[in-house]
């Protein structure tokens, strides 16, 4: 885009934003001649895709605003009325903009013919989902980021069926998109909490919650239990109030870390409110260390869809990885209640969900990342299985069918369930994994990212994963290659939910596996590794320790990978 272009293109922008602030930021760069931050902003749009709208929040098409969150709205309302409108539900979580992004929302939807109920106060996705699901609702808006970084916002959309939207419906609104003009001539309906339209109505929240907890999913509610003390942070966001009711609910004891209860936008004592990011649990540990008799720390993301547990270890507090916790809460839940159950999980998830589900007598899928993925895989199982509980290595878990998204609350509960059961037998949650170990074999997991900067590079990734498949690499780190699957090609073969991805997949014969896939929200090249070895090791400290050792086989092979791609390690 040339400059008289670019110009040209912020001039129609400030003409169509509805949003003075913004436009005067506009009108500053352009004042300026500040080109290069003008064409961060406008050389590109920001883009609809399975996972709606998430970006940094800022004046101009490639961020997020009210301009876009307007024109997005009104996108989506066309494609809703293409299937024949129906009832939508919209929430939102504490970020500084979301409550105007959700105003905007509802006046779009309303303006547009929908009837809309909305939440009028800072609400967990899982409860927006769950709403959705309950009200039959033809589709439903949540103004979050989860967890993000705190100048970032986002726009998640759920589908008819309860579960984030996946194609073609994505294609379709993305178009329905394209064709609104400027967002300053969008219909909106001017609308607040004191005085709704007949088409807007306020969702008692309070009362929707409790709907929740009495279909909470509870797997062997009948065992011997005894209440633990937990150690729980929202981490600035909005699961405060509600996972903590939900604790109490199932009989434990909650001690709050209080810096970090009440929702905020800021995130004032983190730097990225994610609880996989080092540092983040920082100020729950120092909680939990002023009393030896607490059980687990217990964390969600801001927007309380994932799930964090820490659990006390030979050398303090010892944070679970996804996959240890989506196999323990796996095995949990499957009790044999359901008759024909099934487990999921993302293709970048662990296997052993797979070993553990043949030895309960389940069937287990997998799925392309996201739980929009999960979930839809989990509807098209229906007829000959029931969904028992779904996980993505990235603390997702979805446990029951209540909600058909992760639920970092319901999944908290039923965790820290099998925490007490194992406690009344004596047993610590780092026994039961090894226990697991000992059935399955003992399994590890491993990321490494390679980061690319500069325009343009990510072009690179393409031709080294084509490079790769002509050219395979024997072995990786001294573990011999079987062979390689190249996700992109073959999707007739697979079900829907396990569809063309960019994605290798290296076999490592009965020692694992390692995938490589481009990151679909960050300029970088993702390895994951899953090694495994059988053991017999009786004490648990003893496989811990093993485990640390797999754990260093498998960064080196990550790094081998990388090394065979013609990257930097």
């Amino acid at each position: 885009m040339g400059r008289d272009e670019l110009y040209a293109a912020a001039r129609e922008w400030i003409e169509g934003d509805p949003d003075a602030a913004t436009r005067e930021v506009v009108e500053a760069l352009l004042a300026s001649g500040a080109d290069r931050e003008l064409a961060d902003r406008f050389a590109g749009r920001l883009q609809f895709g399975t996972a709606g709208l998430r970006g940094e929040v800022g004046a101009g098409p490639n961020r997020m605003n009210r301009a876009v969150v307007i024109q997005a709205t009104r996108g989506l309302a066309e494609h809703l009325r293409e299937r024949e409108g129906g009832l939508v539900v919209v929430g939102y979580d504490a970020r500084l903009s979301s409550r105007r992004f959700m105003e905007d929302s509802v006046g779009v939807l309303a303006a547009a013919g929908f009837q809309v109920r909305y939440f009028d106060v800072p609400t967990p996705t899982p409860l927006v989902a769950f709403a959705a699901l309950r009200l039959d609702a033809a589709a439903a808006i949540v103004v979050t980021a989860s967890h993000n970084p705190p100048q970032d916002n986002g726009y998640k959309v759920y589908a008819a069926n309860g579960a984030q939207i996946v194609p073609p419906d994505d294609e379709s609104i993305a178009a329905e998109i394209e064709k609104v003009g400027p967002a300053r001539l969008v219909p909106r309906i001017r609308w607040n909490s004191t005085a709704d339209s007949d088409l807007c109505t306020a969702l008692d929240a309070a009362s929707v919650f409790e709907q929740y907890l009495d279909v909470l999913q509870r797997p062997r509610s009948g065992e011997e239990k005894v209440a633990l003390r937990i150690v729980y942070t929202p981490l600035h966001g909005v699961g405060g109030f509600y996972t903590e009711a939900v604790l109490k609910h199932g009989g434990h004891e909650v001690v709050p870390v209080l810096t970090q209860f009440e929702p905020d936008g800021r995130f004032p004592t983190v730097d990225f409110p994610n609880p996989e990011e080092p540092g983040a649990l920082d100020e729950a540990f120092a909680v939990a260390s002023r009393d030896t008799s607490f059980d687990l720390v217990i964390a969600n993301d801001p927007d309380a869809d994932r799930l964090s547990v820490s659990v006390p270890g030979p050398g303090g507090w010892r944070s679970l990885t996804g996959n240890q916790i989506g196999v323990l809460l796996a095995d949990w839940c499957l009790d044999g209640t359901a008759a024909n159950p099934v487990v999921l999980n993302s293709v970048v998830s662990s296997p052993m969900l797979g070993r553990i589900a043949q030895l309960r007598g389940a069937a287990w899928a997998t799925t392309l990342t996201g739980f929009k993925w999960i979930w839809n895989a989990a509807l098209d199982l229906a007829a000959d299985h029931d969904f028992v509980m779904g996980y993505e290595e990235a603390l997702g878990y979805s446990v029951g069918p209540a909600v058909r998204d992760k639920d970092g609350m319901s999944a908290a509960l039923v965790f820290a369930d099998m925490a007490a059961a194992g406690k009344a037998a004596g047993e610590s949650v780092l026994d039961r994994l090894a226990g697991l170990y000992r059935q399955a074999g003992l399994w590890t997991s491993t990321q490494h990212s390679v980061r690319f900067e500069g325009v343009g590079a990510m072009d690179e990734i393409e031709p080294a994963l084509d490079s790769l498949l002509e050219d395979p690499p024997d072995q990786l780190a001294g573990i011999a290659v079987t062979g390689i699957t190249d996700y992109r090609r073959g999707a007739a073969e697979r079900p829907r939910y396990l569809g063309a991805t960019p994605l290798l997949e290296i076999d490592l014969g009965e020692s694992g596996r390692c995938l490589i896939r481009p990151s679909g929200t960050e300029p970088k090249l993702k390895i994951y590794v899953d090694l495994t070895e059988p053991t017999d090791l009786m004490d648990t400290a003893r496989i811990m320790e093993a485990e640390s050792e797999l754990q260093e086989s498998a960064q080196l092979v990550a790094k081998g990978a990388a090394a065979a791609l013609g990257f930097a390690s």
